[in-house]
């Protein structure tokens, strides 16, 4: 990754944002990729992970990065309709919201130091 250009990431698992939605992947710029000292003040033990993401205004755990995707912009609209597996049946519903969290929207960075 090169800081200060802009990446989708998408993550292992969903996470909340400050709007309160669930996201599964996060959109903005790349402020840094830091050891857990720097990020978290603290250093981890051999079972968490080590390194973080400074993406837009939040921190991304290493460990739960599973795509990286170099992009300028992104689709802020959700699709139209989402399936969704329940009880052995696949039932199609309305998305309300984007699946992606723009990082960038905020104006915030993620950590301190960094500066824009």
């Amino acid at each position: 990754m090169q800081i200060g250009e802009k990446y989708l990431i998408t993550a292992e698992d969903w996470f909340f944002a400050p709007d309160g939605e669930n996201y599964r992947a996060v959109f903005g710029t790349v402020h840094g990729v830091i050891d857990a000292a720097e990020a978290l003040g603290v250093k981890a033990n051999a079972r968490s992970t080590n390194w973080y993401v400074l993406i837009g205004d939040m921190l991304l755990a290493g460990c739960r990065v599973h795509y990286v995707l170099r992009a300028d912009h992104y689709n802020p609209r959700p699709s139209v309709l989402a399936e969704i597996d329940h009880d052995g049946l696949r039932l199609v519903a309305q998305n309300a919201t984007s699946r992606i969290y723009n990082a960038d929207a905020t104006g915030l960075i993620a950590h301190g130091k960094v500066s824009t």
